[in-house]
């Protein structure tokens, strides 16, 4: 049953011009989500798997001359049976905030924006990238099948996710899915995602040298590596919704925080969470001489950034008033998951 939709756009203008200010918790650790908030990130998540696991059946497409088993495995044991979903759970989030209910077009949105996550996890996984044997507490993909199979699985995750955005099923309007399709591409590319990878890998000494990294160095690297990601798929739901100019003006502010403190609460975990209870192996940031804000600035001033990044996220919401309440929530669960 889908949760109600907050009435449609009409209290918009209202909210922009005149909202009170809302009351910020700065002490992360007191802002565990509630069951409500629980169950519907888990509604979202069952939702957006059975929408992953339409999109990557055995059954031949339109316009597909085959799709070969062995990498259709690949490609289900990446992205299916595991997974917060966090990522389209902000899309389809904040479309429902403004106004447009969970419908196959978000959830599509959303799926895609986790199969491109996905490919990067793979891709990520890979021995000569991070060299992780375990992801979502699971074999990785190089490790259950093979690396060329991996690499291979990767690729095609990557162009399945702009091929559902770029179809007409996701949304019916060419500009919105134009818009999104472009902002993906930017999110994931070469000032994004993989650009952040590549600064990533160069800040462990990759290839010669070992340049210790800043504060706001590392603070940039995060934003592309992990932050454009997270705030797009903030945006895309944006998008989808039609938002005004000011609205995801204020949407974009709080993706790119809540991305921030993501990676911050992960640094963390790797220092002190458990790997049977995190799904990974843990303590590898150090091991691998990774540029990270806990080495930058210690545990203490980690969590301290957390809390300062949750405010910032919160501070964005305030003019969507009692209608962002499941974002504020989202942006408090980034930081006190341990997983």
């Amino acid at each position: 049953m889908r949760a109600a939709a907050p009435p449609p756009v009409a209290f918009r203008a209202a909210v922009l011009q005149n909202a009170p200010r809302q009351t910020l918790e700065s002490t992360v650790g007191t802002s565990l989500a509630t069951p409500s908030f629980t169950e519907r990130l888990k509604a979202v998540a069952n939702a957006v798997e059975a929408t992953l696991a339409a999109l990557l059946c055995d059954d031949v497409r339109p316009g597909e001359l085959a799709r070969p088993p062995r990498l259709v495995a690949a490609m289900r044991h990446a992205v299916l049976g595991g997974g917060k979903r966090l990522r389209p759970f902000l899309t389809v989030e904040t479309a429902r905030m403004l106004g447009r209910d969970e419908d196959d077009g978000s959830l599509r949105a959303g799926a895609a924006v986790e199969l491109l996550h996905g490919y990067s996890l793979v891709h990520d996984d890979l021995p000569s990238m991070d060299d992780d044997d375990l992801r979502r507490g699971r074999p990785t993909v190089h490790r259950a099948f093979d690396e060329a199979t991996a690499i291979l699985a990767g690729d095609a995750l990557q162009a399945l996710a702009f091929e559902v955005l770029a179809d007409p099923a996701t949304e019916p309007d060419a500009r919105i899915r134009a818009e999104l399709v472009l902002g993906l591409a930017r999110a994931s590319g070469l000032g994004g995602m993989v650009g952040g990878q590549i600064l990533d890998l160069a800040a462990e000494g990759r290839w010669g040298g070992e340049a210790r990294l800043g504060a706001d160095e590392i603070r940039r690297l995060q934003a592309m590596k992990t932050g454009a990601l997270l705030r797009f798929s903030v945006e895309a739901g944006a998008i989808l919704a039609r938002a005004r100019p000011q609205e995801r003006e204020r949407l974009v502010a709080y993706g790119r925080a809540l991305g921030a403190a993501f990676q911050v609460a992960d640094d963390i975990l790797d220092v002190e969470g458990a790997a049977d209870e995190v799904g990974k192996r843990t303590g590898k940031d150090r091991e691998r001489g990774k540029a990270t804000l806990v080495d930058a600035l210690g545990v203490d001033g980690a969590r301290a950034e957390c809390a300062r990044l949750v405010d910032e996220a919160l501070r964005a919401l305030e003019p969507f008033g009692s209608h962002a309440e499941t974002l504020r929530e989202a942006a408090r669960f980034v930081v006190a998951r341990e997983t």
